[in-house]
C-alpha cells in the first residue's frame, strides 16, 4: 500500500482534530501539531483554514465517488447498482472513514458554501437512482435510510450495534436487487 501523501496526512489530522476536540478547535496550529508538520508546511498545502476544510470536503467526496464507481463496476446486477453502491459506500464510510466525515461538520461551521461539491454529487446520485432500473421510491428510501445511519453515527447519537447495522444493510441491499437476480 502506498504511503499517504503529506496533503492526505494533513487532511486526516484535521479530521481527527474535529472528531476528537470539536469543530471550534479546528485551527491551523492544532492541525499542524496533530499532523506533525510545521505551520509553514501546512500553509504550503493549505494556505487558509477555508482551503483546509475545502480539501477535507473534496477528499471525502472524491473517495466516496471513486469507491462507489468501483462497486458499480463489480456489481453483476445493473438494475439498482448505483443505489446499492450508495448504500454500500455510506455504510462503509460511516464505519471505516468516520473521521473524514468530520470535514462536513467543519464545512458547515467555516463556510456552508464549501458543501456545494457535495450538494452537486448528491444531486447526481438522485438522478442516477431515478434511472437505476428499480422502483425510484424504494431507491430513495434506501438512500435516505443510509443517510440517516450516517447522520446518527456522525453526531454520535445512538449508534447501532454491529448485528443491527448488518441486518439493516442487508435489508436495504435486498430491496434494491431486481427480481431476476434474487435467489
Amino acid at each position: 500500500m502506498p504511503k499517504p501523501s503529506k496533503q492526505h496526512a494533513i487532511l486526516r489530522a484535521a479530521a481527527r482534530v474535529v472528531e476528537e476536540k470539536g469543530v471550534m478547535h479546528l485551527t491551523l496550529d492544532a492541525v499542524a501539531k496533530e499532523a506533525g508538520v510545521s505551520k509553514g508546511g501546512l500553509l504550503y498545502h493549505f494556505p487558509t483554514k477555508e482551503a483546509l476544510v475545502e480539501g477535507m470536503v473534496k477528499q471525502i467526496s472524491a473517495m466516496y465517488q471513486e469507491e462507489a464507481a468501483k462497486f458499480v463496476e463489480e456489481d453483476e446486477d445493473t438494475a439498482g447498482a448505483w443505489t446499492r453502491a450508495y448504500i454500500h459506500e455510506t455504510f462503509r464510510q460511516t464505519e471505516e472513514e468516520k473521521e473524514m466525515n468530520a470535514g462536513m461538520l467543519a464545512a458547515i461551521a467555516v463556510n456552508p458554501e464549501l458543501l456545494n461539491p457535495v450538494r452537486n454529487s448528491y444531486k447526481r446520485w438522485r438522478e442516477r437512482i431515478a434511472e437505476d432500473g428499480i422502483d425510484e421510491t424504494e431507491a430513495t428510501i434506501a438512500l435516505l435510510a443510509s443517510d440517516g445511519l450516517w447522520l446518527t453515527e456522525l453526531f454520535g447519537l445512538v449508534p447501532l450495534d454491529d448485528e443491527q447495522r448488518e441486518k439493516i444493510y442487508e435489508t436495504l441491499r435486498e430491496r434494491t436487487i431486481s427480481e431476476h437476480h434474487k435467489t
